[in-house]
């Protein structure tokens, strides 16, 4: 969670927003291998897509405006996800769309100092998702599109 995205939502105080499933384009894609030294997946080895929803209702919640009966309720596909262990980055991209009829679509390219050595390479590779994500859904929340999304 970061402060920044918590500060963002808590202009919608009032507007309590839900956040219902979250597919993939590569439904249930929960890990990716790196090179020879085995996968890179979530904490909890649950689908990408869903580590991602659960990060987004976290910040929801810690801003006050997540709420299950809410009148606006958002699903999103995770349309890619992928890394190179080799060049440092992880890029993804984002479809979220609101029970209002709108949709938006958010790309995150995120670096991270990599290695040529494979073990240490995937270790940095690992620990560079977390912070891509909380990039990834604050490049959403930040958006102006995204209180497109929230409106009745």
């Amino acid at each position: 969670m970061s402060a920044d995205h918590v500060l963002a939502l808590r202009a919608y105080e009032g507007k309590p927003i839900n956040v219902g499933a979250f597919t993939s384009t590569n439904q249930g894609q929960s890990e990716i291998a790196c090179r020879a030294v085995g996968p890179i997946k979530t904490p909890d080895g649950e689908p990408f897509s869903e580590f991602i929803r659960k990060a987004l209702i976290d910040e929801l919640k810690m801003a006050n405006v997540y709420s299950q009966a809410s009148n606006i309720t958002l699903t999103g596909n995770l349309d890619a996800i992928d890394f190179s262990s080799a060049s440092g980055s992880w890029d993804m991209t984002l479809t979220v769309k609101s029970s209002n009829g709108k949709s938006m679509t958010v790309t995150e390219n995120y670096s991270y100092k990599s290695s040529w050595y494979g073990e240490t390479a995937c270790n940095q590779t690992a620990q560079a998702l977390m912070p891509a994500i909380q990039d990834l859904v604050g490049k959403l929340i930040s958006s102006k599109e995204f209180e497109t999304l929230v409106s009745l």
